[in-house]
């Protein structure tokens, strides 16, 4: 399964190709935003015959899934057509709830985002694996008035960051936009996305075992990301978590495997 198909599915495409035998996947987008298609029309596999692909996405936008990318793939902008590639490959789209694909259990859910978006949960073997791009918190303020260390998940203020951070609880592994700093997040409220300090504290009380913070603004160079992710554990720490917490790179990779429960309710929350 592949999550968006922005660039780096190219280097993916690539590796795939070495191999002899059909390539048969599924393609799941959050949304249909240039970042998070743009490697769609270099993805090899999907030139060459028998390959299958499925690809899924939110419904709700004014167009069809393959309409969309089926736009960027004009001739005026691409070479190749959407039709003419040689891969078979359907096109459907999602709605909030639970799915089955390729023997997993996905569950969508919507993303407060500008675009119609959707975060997925992913479960198969006893593990669960969480990736939600472009969303931004339903309220500047995390907890309500007078909650008081240790928080919940009742704590949350908003019924919107309550039914996020519900959606991860006791995930695995969380991958998780955080594209600003706080500071940045005062001028770029509205745009779709979140602070990291917003995803670590509602990550906490979620009991997340392993947090990946990706969508990283393109103003950040490696040094900026690096301060951020030494930020983001200094926080998990502070909160009494023992919350991994990791700034994803191209090429990262993860094995995960099953841990002992944590419990959503008693991670602790200092100002």
């Amino acid at each position: 399964m592949i999550l968006d198909c922005g660039t780096g599915a190219r280097l993916l495409g690539n590796e795939w190709m070495k191999s002899a035998n059909p390539i048969s996947a599924t393609i799941l987008l959050t949304h249909t935003h240039w970042d998070h298609i743009q490697g769609f029309p270099f993805f090899a596999p999907l030139f060459a015959a028998p390959n299958h692909f499925r690809v899924r996405g939110p419904e709700g936008a004014h167009m069809s899934l393959r309409d969309v990318l089926a736009g960027q793939m004009e001739h005026r902008y691409f070479p190749v057509e959407l039709d003419e590639l040689a891969a078979r490959i359907s096109y459907n789209e999602v709605a909030e709830g639970t799915h089955h694909f390729d023997g997993l259990r996905v569950m969508a859910q919507r993303m407060n985002h500008p675009s119609p978006t959707l975060g997925y949960r992913i479960e198969a073997d006893d593990v669960s694996v969480c990736y939600m791009s472009d969303h931004e918190p339903f309220s500047e303020d995390v907890w309500r008035d007078g909650a008081q260390s240790p928080a919940s998940l009742d704590a949350i203020a908003s019924p919107g960051d309550r039914r996020h951070a519900e959606f991860m609880a006791n995930a695995d592994v969380v991958i998780h936009e955080a594209q600003y700093t706080p500071e940045e997040y005062v001028s770029k409220k509205n745009w779709g996305h979140s602070s990291y300090t917003y995803v670590v504290q509602t990550a906490v009380v979620a009991g997340v075992r392993r947090l990946f913070l990706t969508h990283h603004d393109p103003s950040h160079d490696d040094a900026f990301v690096a301060d951020i992710e030494q930020r983001a554990q200094d926080m998990a720490r502070r909160l009494g978590s023992p919350m991994e917490v990791r700034c994803a790179y191209e090429g990262y990779e993860v094995i995960v495997r099953r841990s002992p429960m944590l419990n959503p309710q008693t991670a602790t929350y200092s100002s």
